[in-house]
């Protein structure tokens, strides 16, 4: 019926203002696309004695790039949609077939560890253990909303460090879900809600950052540095330049996620008094509880431990981290345990990030593949030399930013652009390290889309922020990130030389 929510009011026969704004938006958007995609080529660039240029194909992935990043930030599709199109029209275009789009796209191990992540997530709420686990963060930060923020900032980076940062989040998210339902507070109208579930994937990000173990961009980074240039990054040296950049961070994401979303309740509706009393009425863990903790424990230990496995079994042991997700999303429905029905899983799992993530991985493959990654790569970075010292890492940390907006994978962004930067260093006699290490850490620093990475598609699927209030924090936080990072690099590199 008109004036439902459901459906836009109509008058006279003409369109809601939503309904406009979506179709002028839309229309921006494909004029945008056509118009990047029908230009005159630019001319090639020559960097160092390189010729580099943007091939026809490479320039069309860059109108379709244009395309996704203005709906997904306006909304003007719902994201699943707009990320279906950007398959279709990487096939319209001719860029790659049809099927090995596709295939580029679900076929890519990080869809399954989603998956896993997601009904691991939701059975942690259902079964109750978000509940208990927010009550017992509630008894040691307290009430206080800022405090709250705070304290799931941190908690969030000091686990990163040691488990995969998606892997963080998807343990976050149904903590900060618990608090906020416990509260009142509801998806997409609340400004607490919105600077919460931010902060779960804000807290994983930047402790990702501070060790080789935080995500597999660091890996990259350190295995194409020893292959490339012949550095064998120890452990130790990258924590020293990472574990001070995180630390700088944590305090100005809580600073942005607050002024940008003041909570609007200062203490959470719960004495801890209160909160005592309702831990003991939960008494001891439930057999559903049980079990979900146990696949939990055994997922996290799994992922924590297979290095270590793999070296002791002589490499017989070493399941993928997207297998481990997978087996324990498939363990809660075994006879016996049996935490989720199919139809919860169905009802809790977030479908349409898993439709965000495979148009990034194509998006982000035909990118890579046509040559416009590494054509952009110059432009943004060609010119660094003529960059004082001192301001060398912010510079390079938001230019490897602005790549990333176009993968939802910090790996690729990460083997993209460290090869890059190996490359310039030696044309321009810079040291190698000092180089890469704002770009390896940025690698993994998504924080302007949604899309940019399955991170932030797990807080997003629970509804209390949109893909616009994820920019606006992740514009403020990225030049933030740019400000630690070029301090931490300076000051790590003035005191060990």
């Amino acid at each position: 019926m008109p004036g439902t929510e459901t459906e836009p009011v109509v008058a006279r026969g003409r369109p809601a203002e939503p309904t406009r704004r979506r179709v002028l938006v839309l229309a921006a958007a494909a004029a945008l696309m056509l118009a990047i995609a029908l230009a005159p080529g630019p001319p090639p660039l020559e960097r160092a004695g390189n010729v580099i240029a943007l091939s026809a194909n490479g320039q069309t992935c860059l109108a379709i790039m244009a395309f996704a990043i203005t709906l997904w930030i306006t909304e003007a599709l719902p994201f699943a949609a707009t990320s279906l199109l950007v398959l279709l029209l990487i096939a319209a275009f001719g860029i790659a077939d049809y099927r090995s789009v596709v295939q580029a796209g679900f076929g890519d191990p990080i869809v399954t560890f989603i998956l896993g992540a997601l009904m691991l997530s939701a059975a942690f709420t259902r079964s109750g253990l978000g509940t208990r686990l927010a009550h017992q963060v509630l008894l040691r930060v307290g009430t206080r909303t800022d405090r709250v923020l705070l304290g799931l900032l941190v908690v969030g980076a000091a686990m990163s460090m040691w488990i995969p940062d998606v892997a963080v989040a998807a343990m976050l998210l149904p903590v900060a879900v618990g608090l906020l339902r416990d509260a009142g507070l509801e998806p997409g109208r609340s400004q607490f809600g919105r600077a919460l579930m931010i902060a779960v994937a804000f807290g994983p990000l930047i402790g990702g950052i501070a060790t080789p173990a935080g995500t597999s961009a660091n890996l990259v980074a350190m295995a194409q540095l020893k292959q490339l240039a012949g550095i064998d990054l120890t452990f130790a040296t990258w924590m020293a330049y990472g574990t001070p950049a995180a630390a700088l961070m944590v305090p100005f994401a809580w600073w942005i996620l607050l002024w940008l979303f003041p909570p609007e309740i200062a203490r959470l509706p719960v004495t801890l008094e209160e909160v005592r009393r309702r831990v003991a009425e939960l008494g001891p863990l439930s057999r559903v509880e049980r079990a979900t903790l146990v696949i939990f424990l055994s997922v996290i230990a799994t992922w924590v431990l297979t290095p270590a496995l793999a070296a002791w079994s002589g490499g017989r042991f070493d399941p993928p981290i997207e297998a481990v997700a997978l087996a324990g999303g498939v363990c809660l429905f075994l006879p016996g345990v049996k935490v989720l029905t199919w139809k919860e899983a169905e009802r809790e799992v977030e479908w349409g990030g898993l439709m965000l993530i495979v148009a990034g991985l194509a998006l982000g493959l035909v990118v890579f593949e046509s040559g416009a990654a590494r054509w952009l790569a110059w432009i943004l970075l060609g010119e660094i030399r003529s960059v004082p010292d001192l301001l060398q890492p912010f510079v390079i940390v938001m230019a490897v930013a602005g790549l990333h907006l176009m993968f939802s994978s910090n790996t690729v962004t990460a083997t993209i652009i460290v090869p890059i930067l190996i490359a310039l260093a030696a044309d321009l006699g810079l040291d190698t390290w000092t180089l890469v290490a704002p770009a390896a850490f940025t690698s993994s620093l998504a924080f302007i889309l949604v899309s940019e990475g399955p991170t932030t598609i797990i807080p997003h699927a629970s509804g209390y922020f949109s893909i616009k209030d994820m920019a606006k924090a992740g514009v403020l936080m990225t030049i933030a990130a740019a400000v630690c990072v070029a301090v931490a690099v300076q000051l790590v590199q003035a005191l060990l030389t």
